[in-house]
């Protein structure tokens, strides 16, 4: 599996990385229902197939804890990514996931992650999701590097997107910048470029598309670009469209990793296989770009 340094941090990251929203069960965001067994299954085919970035967040519902149940006792063999300024708060019949950016909560949350993945430190702590002005107001940043400072935390970054990264970027606060993007979802395309000049490390969400049209995350509105572009007269015999939504992304020459999430092992057995073939071509890559940007998918300028 392919290795890239993941900015300024001394952590060489596989360019597939595994994101275990999908294991967060049906109480968050309408997540489908996934068993124990299931969990146990995909989390060590992961490390199985050389997969050793994974990420997850406070607020991903059972992801934590099944990751500390199922895998705790390989830690060694992955590096460790979640997320802070969450919450969950019952409903009943499911929970809410309000951020609360405070230090009481920014602390409480990396103690209960620790606690749940049965873990002393975690490779990186990223805020998720703040706006420039929670983050001063919180001085948020300041709280990280508290956290930092007792060792339970090697790195620090952020899970963002415009307007407010371009500001984030520029601080040189963050080791890493977790951003949305894919052939389908282009406007941080320079974005990404910025972040990695700046020395950062950049791990790329949403790199498939965010799924089939109907399953899970999945647009048909973002299908319709595929549509539109022709992309499927881009693809080598017998290769899938989220195979190629990979491969595109993972040609991206400021990219460190991308997090792919599933609970079917036949799914992960093709993102690997597809990571394994490698970037596109210069020319089928600059031909797909130059389609996308006829049909108005094009990077923010």
């Amino acid at each position: 599996m392919e290795k890239a340094k993941l900015g300024r941090t001394d952590l060489q990251v596989t360019k597939l990385g595994f994101g275990a929203m999908e294991i967060r069960g049906p109480r968050v965001w309408n997540g489908r229902p996934v068993t124990d067994s299931e969990s146990e299954r995909i989390l060590n085919a992961v490390l199985d197939q050389g997969i050793n970035f994974i990420d997850t967040s406070y607020d991903y519902g059972r992801s934590e804890e099944l990751i500390g149940k199922y895998i705790s006792h390989r830690r060694h063999e992955y590096i460790l990514a979640t997320k802070c300024g969450c919450t969950l708060v019952d409903h009943g019949d499911h929970d809410e996931t309000p951020h609360v950016w405070t230090r009481d909560n920014l602390l409480h949350n990396v103690d209960t992650s620790l606690r749940r993945m049965r873990t002393d430190y975690i490779d990186l702590l990223q805020l998720h999701g703040p706006t420039l002005q929670q983050t001063e107001e919180g001085r948020l940043v300041d709280v990280l590097k508290e956290i930092q400072a007792t060792g339970k935390v090697r790195s620090i970054g952020i899970s963002t997107y415009l307007p407010h990264i371009i500001s984030y970027i520029e601080t040189g606060d963050f080791d890493t910048f977790q951003i949305p993007y894919s052939a389908l979802e282009r406007e941080h395309e320079q974005i990404i470029v910025k972040a990695g000049e700046k020395g950062a490390g950049v791990i790329v969400r949403g790199g498939v598309g965010r799924g089939e049209p109907g399953a899970g995350l999945g647009s048909m509105d973002r299908w319709s670009i595929w549509e539109l572009a022709n992309l499927d007269e881009l693809l080598d015999e017998g290769e899938s469209r989220t195979g190629f939504l990979l491969r595109f992304t993972l040609t991206h020459p400021k990219l460190s990793t991308t997090i792919v999430g599933t609970k079917n092992p036949q799914h992960l057995e093709d993102n690997v296989r597809y990571a394994l073939k490698g970037s596109l071509s210069a020319e089928v890559y600059e031909e797909a770009k130059r389609r996308l940007d006829r049909v108005g998918c094009s990077p923010a300028r």
